[in-house]
């Protein structure tokens, strides 16, 4: 099979989500009448020099950037990641210096001149298959092109990016694609920099503008859950919002407040050269902690957070079935110490929901599979980026 058939025989209806799936992170920068550009033939500069750095950063934190063709039309970015400490740290936890930069054309093709082919980091193009040859011959080798089917399928690029070992994706624009994802119901998170701008130009480019003929499907029209804002600048705020279908997906304010109480209880592991400093907390359906745990507890130099948190629970407790366990490192998922790494103990003991801080790095493990085996095994499994680096900072005699 190659590898065009391969990605269509594993893509699935707009609506489902396989647990391989990337997050989908959107984020984008518009005025205050809702608006991400002008119809000058400038581009209308929405952000602060601080809110860019924050865009800098979430760029640094994923495995993908994904634009639209319109967007490399009009604006033709490089899409690289600009700090070259932020690169650095990459290089250091085993990745390219910059994400894997991601173009998606519905129709028409791609000037082999942008500046996107002269940028560092590999480059791949996602178009319909009919679209698909005439970009090949376009772009030659600067850029792997790749068909999706018939039409431009959201759910067949995440799919296909999901093979390429993608699982964090941010989605930079433009509009219509910010609308193809958020239509599709296959948005996870939303950053949103709100300018003090007033563009009042009806024609002018809107953040996810209504698509022709596309009605939003009922499922998705869920109240969104403001995770936090931030003001940058002075004058720009920035939003947060989760963007799931369903209550388990949601991340909640909760969910950040439990996981920084794990932090500062993995602030209590003994130091180790050799292993993670690692905090756990069980927490029940009605928001009762349930235990609690962390790395090297008691004394015992093999005990894993979750492994200690778990351990205090009867097994039969039917708590366990709706629970949700905080750990602010991905659960291992090979283990030299027990018979048992801690993906399959929390499997074994239930819990269908874990929320985690940060994926385990290629230090002790080349590839930590916790993730994939949670969710494999049925588990809402989610992130919290934004607390990844408190997560790590608990463990920089470790990892830079």
């Amino acid at each position: 099979m190659n590898t065009e058939s391969a990605a269509a025989a594993t893509a699935g209806a707009p609506g489902d989500r396989p647990a391989r799936r990337p997050h989908v992170l959107v984020s984008a920068a518009m005025s205050v009448d809702g608006h991400i550009d002008d119809t000058s033939p400038e581009r209308l500069l929405l952000s602060s020099p601080e809110d860019f750095d924050r865009v800098d950063e979430l760029r640094a934190a994923g495995d993908a950037i994904l634009v639209g063709a319109g967007t490399l039309r009009a604006d033709d970015p490089r899409l690289e990641v600009r700090s070259a400490e932020r690169r650095g740290a990459r290089q250091g936890r085993g990745l390219p210096e910059h994400p894997l930069k991601v173009a998606l054309v519905g129709h028409g093709g791609l000037d082999p001149e942008l500046r996107l082919w002269q940028s560092g980091g590999d480059k791949l193009v996602l178009a319909p298959d009919a679209a698909a040859p005439a970009l090949r011959t376009q772009l030659g080798a600067r850029a792997e092109v790749l068909g999706t089917g018939p039409e431009l399928d959201p759910a067949r690029v995440l799919d296909a990016l999901a093979e390429r070992g993608v699982r964090r994706l941010m989605v930079e624009g433009g509009g219509a694609i910010q609308s193809l994802f958020l239509t599709a119901g296959l948005v996870d998170e939303i950053q949103l920099a709100v300018a003090p701008f007033f563009v009042g130009d009806a024609e002018a480019p809107r953040f996810a503008p209504p698509r022709a003929g596309v009605v939003f499907p009922q499922d998705t029209l869920r109240r969104m859950t403001l995770l936090g804002t931030e003001v940058l600048g002075g004058d720009i705020v920035v939003l947060r919002y989760a963007a799931r279908r369903s209550d388990a997906d949601v991340v909640t304010r909760d969910d950040i407040a439990w996981m920084r109480r794990a932090i500062e209880l993995s602030h209590s592991c003994p130091r180790s050269e050799t292993a993670y400093s690692v905090g756990a907390i069980v927490v029940a359906a009605d928001g009762t902690e349930l235990a609690r745990g962390f790395s090297r507890e008691g004394g015992d130099d093999k005990v894993h957070a979750e492994e200690s948190a778990l351990g205090k629970l009867d097994a039969s407790d039917p708590r366990l079935r709706t629970a949700t366990i905080y750990s602010t490192l991905e659960p291992c998922s090979v283990r030299a110490s027990r018979p048992s790494p801690c993906a399959e103990l929390i499997r074994a003991a239930g819990v269908g929901r874990v929320v985690l801080a940060w994926r385990e790095p290629a230090l002790f493990v080349a590839d930590c599979q916790g993730v994939e085996l949670l969710a494999a095994a049925g588990a809402t499994v989610l992130e919290l980026p934004e607390l990844a680096a408190e997560a790590r900072a608990v463990n920089a005699h470790l990892v830079s």
